[in-house]
């Protein structure tokens, strides 16, 4: 299943937020005194920022994943038969692919 544009940007967002943040801390760990707590202080800042940007995609992929359950439902209380047909052909072709692999 291909990822949405907005997963692929939450990503890249996080990756790119921890490796500021551990920039940060590096330099932290080399600096001294007031330097070494503000550095500290933006990586902490950073961190904190990622750490919500992964609540907010956790928190979308849990709603679109409860759309598609909803969705899937009401197909199958729509469309029994249909959806039973469906089933026993994926059973046949996963059966087919397994009996062929052995």
């Amino acid at each position: 299943m291909p990822q949405s544009p907005a997963l692929k940007t939450v990503r890249n967002d996080m990756k790119t937020l921890v490796k500021d943040a551990q920039a940060l801390f590096a330099e932290a760990a080399a600096a001294t005194g007031e330097k070494a707590d503000e550095l500290r202080a933006k990586g902490l800042t950073l961190l904190e920022a990622a750490a919500e940007a992964a609540q907010g995609a956790q928190a979308a992929a849990i709603e679109k994943g409860k759309e598609v359950v909803a969705k899937t439902d009401d197909y199958v209380h729509e469309n029994p038969w249909r959806a039973v047909a469906i089933s026993a052909g994926l059973g046949l072709l996963v059966g087919l692919v397994i009996g062929r692999s052995k």
